[in-house]
């Protein structure tokens, strides 16, 4: 819809930011549903607005209209092309992003049993997302002079730091504002992976190419919930593993930096 490079950037920045409005209301509202009912009622509730969001989205004037423009690689069967290293890289990054969140997610529930306050696991997703749509908002403000790669880099790196909080074990409110550093950096890499992953994707896949990156976020955050859940009752080793899946993000990424340009676009040295 946005064929501006600048304005297709900074819609994705406010498009992955105001995402995080739906983790600011949604665990507060299932946190208070399941109080005042039970969680069966917060599920169906959930289930629910999921459905209608769908629908909204499938019937909205831009969904019916958008058809897609196959390349003659994609005519052929040619899938080779998706696998490049750089996008693979990046793929593979992404799932230490998303590790890092489903850790966390466990990690609030942990610390809620830990010092009984059964708001907090609605608390700090929500502190955590609010982090990220207010990230979004600036970002998406601003013009930046370092290419895409550089910018996705060191807001993984921010991203990393803002986890390194959580190893001290903090107090509910203390965590409940720290995790917001890493949410507000979050819109960053996320934002600047979809505009690599359009720099690198052949032409006619770069929806496919989307999906994969949204599905590395996904497998990183069931590993994470997994990992986490087993630890839970560890809370210090629950604790860092947000800082673990953000070091390994960020460590794939500064392998590939040299991968992450597009073509004709190499970084020197």
């Amino acid at each position: 819809m946005l064929p501006d490079a600048r304005l297709r950037h900074a819609a994705l920045a406010l498009g992955t930011g105001t995402q995080g409005l739906l983790y600011i209301v949604d665990p507060l509202l299932v946190a208070a549903l399941a109080s005042a009912y039970n969680p069966s009622v917060a599920l169906t509730v959930t289930a629910v607005l999921g459905l209608a969001g769908t629908t909204v989205v499938v019937l909205a004037p831009p969904s019916r209209r958008w058809r897609s423009t196959p390349s003659v690689g994609t005519l052929h069967g040619d899938v080779g092309r998706l696998t490049s290293p750089g996008l693979l890289l990046l793929f593979v990054s992404l799932t230490g992003i998303g590790f890092a969140i489903g850790a966390m997610n466990v990690w609030s529930i942990a610390i809620a049993e830990h010092h009984e306050q059964d708001m907090l696991p609605g608390i700090i997703p929500a502190a955590f997302s609010t982090g990220s749509f207010l990230g979004g908002l600036v970002y998406g403000r601003r013009t930046w002079s370092r290419t895409t790669a550089d910018r996705l880099i060191i807001a993984s790196a921010a991203f990393l730091a803002g986890w390194l909080p959580l190893a001290t074990q903090p107090a509910p409110f203390a965590a409940t504002a720290a995790v917001a550093v890493p949410g507000a950096f979050l819109t960053v890499v996320v934002a600047c992976a979809y505009v690599t992953t359009d720099a690198l994707a052949p032409a006619g896949r770069t929806s496919e190419a989307y999906a994969w990156l949204i599905l590395s976020i996904g497998v990183g955050q069931s590993a994470g919930t997994a990992l986490a859940g087993r630890l839970a009752e560890q809370t210090l080793a629950s604790a860092a593993l947000p800082t673990a899946g953000a070091a390994f993000a960020l460590a794939v990424l500064l392998a590939a930096r040299r991968q992450l340009h597009p073509a004709g676009h190499r970084p020197r040295g």
